[in-house]
């Protein structure tokens, strides 16, 4: 079993839902009505689209950088 190091970025709607999204595997992302559920859910996601693309022998995108920046404005 590999372990895959991804980032992933949790944003709060105008309804208040959270929404989660994997930036390096293009089209995952989910939602939940909670902070943690949205984190269970993007893994589930995550996961199911790794496994999709080892299925169809895609390549695995993984990050190689992220920072968080402040910037004033």
């Amino acid at each position: 079993m590999k372990i895959y190091n991804l980032t992933v970025f949790i944003e709060k709607d105008e309804d208040g839902n959270f929404i989660a999204v994997c930036p390096a595997l293009q089209g995952c992302y989910t939602y939940g009505e909670t902070l943690d559920e949205a984190l269970l859910m993007i893994q589930d996601a995550i996961k199911l689209h790794i496994e999709s693309r080892i299925d169809n022998g895609e390549p695995i995108p993984e990050d190689v950088y992220s920072s968080q920046l402040k910037i004033a404005v």
